[in-house]
């Protein structure tokens, strides 16, 4: 049987190579795009010309949509997994409202949002995956980036509520990325680089790895944390 996994952000970076990954496993793949359309339409094309879905995740009515969209055209849905989001620096003495929502609107909000609509469409089939991509920043604390660090922790606890909340029926578990290169990495990721201690930064195939593994997981295995972080997070 055919199972379809909606990716959030899977235009490009970790969520391209998600859906990828997950096309190959022989899932049916939904691409959820918010203003990339071009590399979302690229992806799509990689995956088999996957449906693609377009919504702006800071508003609860454009997800509300969007998993009524997919319900429509596809039927059901077997697997969730929240990867959009958003990183931004700043001092927290400069943060501002604007900059907070910025931030949580996406990482906290629209990933507890995906989630309720998510599950709500599963449990009509009688059984889902949820897996929520979180952060190495969700596990360390970074002085510059406490918006984001509070918007990644929060969605691990989220995950780990979550979890009981829809069991058994549903797992829902999370993926915390180490420090993934691409071409835009600065002097700090390198620094983070230098200092995990596999001596290299990771790849999108390898959180895919993680992220398969959920999926394919029995119902044993909710309310789980992988960092995949070549053990940058242990101290």
């Amino acid at each position: 049987m055919e199972r379809t996994v909606l990716i959030t952000g899977a235009a490009k970076r970790i969520g391209r190579g998600i859906a990828l990954r997950l096309f190959r496993e022989g899932y049916r793949v939904a691409i959820h795009y918010s203003t990339s359309e071009k590399e979302a339409r690229a992806t799509a094309q990689e995956c088999g010309d996957a449906p693609l879905f377009q919504a702006d995740l800071e508003s609860v009515d454009e997800i509300r949509r969007m998993f009524g969209e997919v319900e429509e055209r596809l039927g059901s849905l077997y697997g969730l997994v929240n990867n959009a989001a958003r990183f931004r620096r700043r001092d927290p003495v400069e943060i501002t409202e604007a900059d907070w929502d910025f931030i949580h609107s996406v990482n906290l909000k629209a990933t507890f949002f995906c989630c309720q609509q998510g599950a709500l469409l599963m449990k009509k089939s009688g059984a889902g995956r949820i897996v929520n991509i979180s952060a190495l920043g969700g596990i360390l604390a970074w002085a510059d980036y406490a918006h984001y660090c509070s918007s990644k922790a929060g969605a691990i606890m989220l995950t780990r509520a979550l979890s009981k909340a829809f069991a058994p029926e549903i797992t829902v578990n999370s993926v915390a990325p180490g420090v993934i290169p691409f071409e835009d990495i600065d002097k700090r990721g390198e620094r983070m680089i230098e200092a995990t201690p596999a001596g290299r930064g990771g790849t999108p195939a390898e959180i895919a790895d993680a992220v398969a593994y959920f999926l394919k997981a029995s119902n044993f295995v909710t309310g789980q944390i992988l960092a995949v972080d070549g053990g940058l997070s242990q101290k």
